[in-house]
């Protein structure tokens, strides 16, 4: 199975930049469609973004759409999430999964990071 680790949370202000990232282990990297979830004490697990196995399709969760970019790099094995504008309502444990088909459906992923924090002050 594919081994994924997210890493680059922290700490921002309202209205920063952030970009966190899910590196890959093994060649089948570009057989899958990656996806971000996001989880807030609390709250259920949503879906932020997912970007296909080419990198040619990509969607995204309305309350992200226009402020963060999902992309990837197959050569290196990563998968980036850029965050822009952020907001308090971002803060969350930030998730990388992998599947077979880019879906907005949590169960349809299998293969899960251990997550990042990502944290925005007022």
């Amino acid at each position: 199975q594919v081994q994924l680790v997210e890493s680059g949370g922290g700490l921002v202000q309202a209205g920063s930049s952030l970009r966190i990232s899910c590196a890959a282990s093994g060649p089948a990297f570009r057989d899958y469609a990656i996806a971000w979830f996001r989880q807030a004490p609390g709250k259920e697990r949503e879906f932020v973004a997912v970007i296909n196995k080419s990198g040619g399709y990509t969607a995204y969760a309305d309350s992200v759409q226009g402020r963060f970019t999902i992309s990837r790099n197959n050569a290196k094995n990563t998968v980036d999430l850029q965050m822009n504008s952020l907001k308090p309502e971002d803060t969350a444990v930030y998730y990388c999964a992998a599947g077979v088909v880019p879906v907005r459906n949590d169960y349809e992923y299998r293969n899960w990071g251990q997550g990042t924090q990502v944290t925005v002050s007022s």
